[in-house]
C-alpha cells in the first residue's frame, strides 16, 4: 500500500502548489499547474496498477480523468468557443464514465437511504440559480443530474471513493455559485472550488485503485 501513495506525490504536491497559487493571485503559476493537475493524476494512476491486471475499472477511471483535463483547459484548448457550455460538456462526459463505473463496476452496496440528500441537493441547487442561468438552464440542470448520480453511485462504493465524490459534487456547486453569481462569492472560494476538486479526483482514483486491488485478493482467495 505505501507504494501506491508514492504515485501520488506529484499530484498532491502540484495540487498544493496550484490552490496556493490561486490563493495568491498568482495566474502565471495557477494555470499552467492547473493543466498538469490530470495528467499527474493519470501517471498516479499507471503507477498504482503496477503489478495488477488492467481492468475495465482502470480504464474508466483513466478516461475520466482524460476527459476531466479536457474541462480543466477548455479556455486554453479551445479558445474558439464558449468556456462554460464546453466545460459542462467534457465534465458530464467524464462523470458519464463515473456513474458507469460506480454503478455498474464498483458497487459494493445497495445505495444508502441517506444518499436521498443528492436529490435534494439538485433541487435545491436549480431553484436558486435559476434566475441567473437564463439559456444554459437545460444544460446546467442535466449536468446536475449526472453529477448527483455520480456522487450517489459513489456512495455505494469504498468509502474512499464515497468521500471523493462528496469532494468533487461540492466543488462544482461551489463553482456553480461563483460562475453564476459571483457578486454573492467572496475571493476565497476560488482556491476551494480546486482545493475540493483536486481532493475529489484523488480520493476517486485513490479508491478505485484499492477497490480493484481488494477485489482481486478477494477473487484469488475465494
Amino acid at each position: 500500500m505505501p507504494r501506491l501513495w508514492i504515485g501520488f506525490a506529484p499530484y498532491i504536491v502540484v495540487a498544493a502548489v496550484h490552490v496556493g497559487a490561486l490563493a495568491v493571485g498568482s495566474d502565471t503559476i495557477a494555470a499552467p499547474s492547473k493543466l498538469a493537475l490530470m495528467p499527474l493524476l493519470a501517471v498516479a494512476v499507471a503507477w498504482g496498477a503496477r503489478g495488477t491486471r488492467w481492468t475495465a475499472a482502470h480504464t474508466l477511471l483513466v478516461v475520466a480523468i482524460a476527459l476531466s483535463w479536457l474541462g480543466d483547459g477548455a479556455s486554453t484548448f479551445f479558445p474558439q468557443f464558449e468556456t462554460v457550455p464546453l466545460m459542462l460538456l467534457w465534465f458530464g462526459l467524464a462523470h458519464l464514465c463515473y456513474i458507469w463505473l460506480f454503478w455498474r463496476v464498483l458497487a459494493i452496496r445497495r445505495l444508502p437511504v441517506w444518499s436521498i440528500v443528492f436529490a435534494a441537493w439538485w433541487v435545491v441547487l436549480l431553484t436558486v440559480l435559476w434566475p441567473a442561468l437564463g439559456g444554459l438552464l437545460v444544460p446546467v440542470a442535466a449536468y446536475g443530474l449526472v453529477l448527483g448520480l455520480t456522487a450517489a453511485g459513489a456512495s455505494r462504493c469504498h468509502p474512499i471513493i464515497a468521500w471523493g465524490g462528496v469532494f468533487f459534487l461540492a466543488s462544482d456547486t461551489i463553482l456553480a455559485f461563483r460562475l453564476f453569481t459571483p457578486e454573492a462569492m467572496p475571493e476565497w472560494t476560488s482556491p476551494l472550488v480546486m482545493l475540493t476538486y483536486c481532493l475529489g479526483q484523488g480520493l476517486i482514483a485513490a479508491g478505485v485503485l484499492i477497490a480493484v486491488r481488494a477485489r482481486r485478493v478477494a477473487e484469488v482467495t475465494a
